[in-house]
């Protein structure tokens, strides 16, 4: 079968459970055996109107008939970039550029260069617990699992714990680490990978204050927390912060590096081979944009979220989370796991974070049946450990 097929040919890399993807509606997923499966993980994100939104379907109808949909996005023009660039400058700061490529982890790679290109500076600051992708200059500001990083080598960096309490006396530990070589402070608000821990108000104040007083850039990843996912259109949005430099994808559909227009550096500084370059994607990108707005989504991902926190907690779940991201923490990652493989087995798709957390991570389009329903089959899996 498929799963044999790839586990013969490619390296497992992280696979979670033994599920093959042929189609979906709204917010379930369909195996090619029929089988239906409610999805709490929007495919760690990039999957915010769950699955054959009208919507999405008709772009892609309409591009199914154009046969110059893959192009070189930094060196030819198209309408495409043009759009989605327009729509995203709207709901991010003022002031802001956009830069477009393939990934999340290529977006922080822009990120950090121009950081570096406009300091002149080797040393950037980022957090214990951290994941903002794993291409080289990414991967020494990620620090999430070991097996990332073995025999792997660094760029120069200095880290902070990342707080999730007010109270936290490490707060400002960030004014030890602070001299004339530091480049840059990168943080999540929210961290993915490294377990849904959500910042405390006072550490990202902190941050930003501090990098305002030293004249440091701040740069905040919304990869995995942006496009409306915290109930804002950004996480950044629920602290009193304004980031210089801003890096997005999964529901955007493709990369961006945001940042403010003082950062702009002269032409051929960011890695402008674009190989995705796919105007497909682009063009649902821009329309995803175009349905959060129209249908609410970010409203329903505050409501949806505050249900599911409050449905989690009545079970007597350690649950927490901003909007639709959500993390659930167990007491060992072996009751994780159980419950990972049990909800898979039952019907429910979730994913791990950081030891011994579930992340739940639902289409923005997820209704209050639909919630219930996730938390009736969760709570039958905890019941039978």
């Amino acid at each position: 079968g498929i799963v044999e097929k790839i586990n013969r040919l490619c390296i497992d890399s992280t696979f979670s459970y033994p599920l093959v993807i042929e189609d979906g509606k709204g917010c379930y997923i369909r195996d090619p055996d029929g089988n239906i499966f409610l999805d709490f993980t929007s495919n760690i994100g990039s999957s915010p109107l769950g699955y054959s939104h009208p919507a999405i379907l008709e772009v892609i109808k309409e591009y199914s008939k154009n046969g110059a949909h893959k192009i070189a996005g930094q060196d030819f023009y198209c309408k495409e970039h043009a759009d989605i660039a327009e729509k995203l400058l709207n709901i991010v700061p003022d002031n802001f550029r956009a830069f477009f490529i393939n990934s999340g982890a290529e977006a922080v790679e822009n990120a950090i260069k121009l950081a570096y290109r406009k300091t002149g500076k080797k040393v950037g600051i980022s957090c214990y617990g951290a994941f903002h992708g794993r291409t080289l200059g990414a991967l020494t500001f990620t620090y999430s699992k070991p097996v990332q990083k073995k025999n792997y080598p660094e760029l120069p960096v200095r880290r902070i714990k990342f707080c999730v309490d007010d109270n936290d006396p490490s707060i400002d530990d960030i004014d030890d680490l602070i001299d004339d070589e530091v480049a840059f402070i990168i943080t999540e608000i929210v961290q993915g990978e490294g377990g849904y821990n959500i910042a405390s108000k006072r550490f990202i104040e902190k941050l930003y204050k501090t990098a305002k007083e030293y004249n440091i850039p701040l740069i905040i990843d919304e990869v995995q927390s942006g496009m409306g996912r915290t109930g804002r259109w950004w996480a950044f949005e629920h602290y009193n912060v304004r980031p210089d430099i801003m890096s997005i994808a999964k529901a955007l559909q493709v990369g961006a590096t945001v940042f403010d227009e003082s950062f702009t550096p002269e032409r051929g500084a960011l890695s402008s081979t674009w190989g995705g370059g796919d105007r497909i994607d682009l063009a649902v990108g821009s329309r995803i944009i175009d349905t959060i707005i129209k249908d609410r989504l970010i409203d329903n991902a505050r409501d949806m979220g505050n249900l599911l926190l409050k449905r989690l907690k009545e079970l007597g779940l350690n649950a927490r989370g901003l909007g639709l991201m959500i993390g659930i923490e167990f007491d060992t990652k072996e009751v994780r796991d159980k419950v990972i493989t049990n909800a898979f087995k039952n019907g429910l798709l979730l994913l791990q974070a950081g030891e011994k957390t579930v992340r739940i991570i639902p289409p923005l389009i997820i209704n209050e049946e639909e919630v219930n329903e996730g938390i009736d089959i969760l709570s039958r899996v905890i019941r039978s450990l």
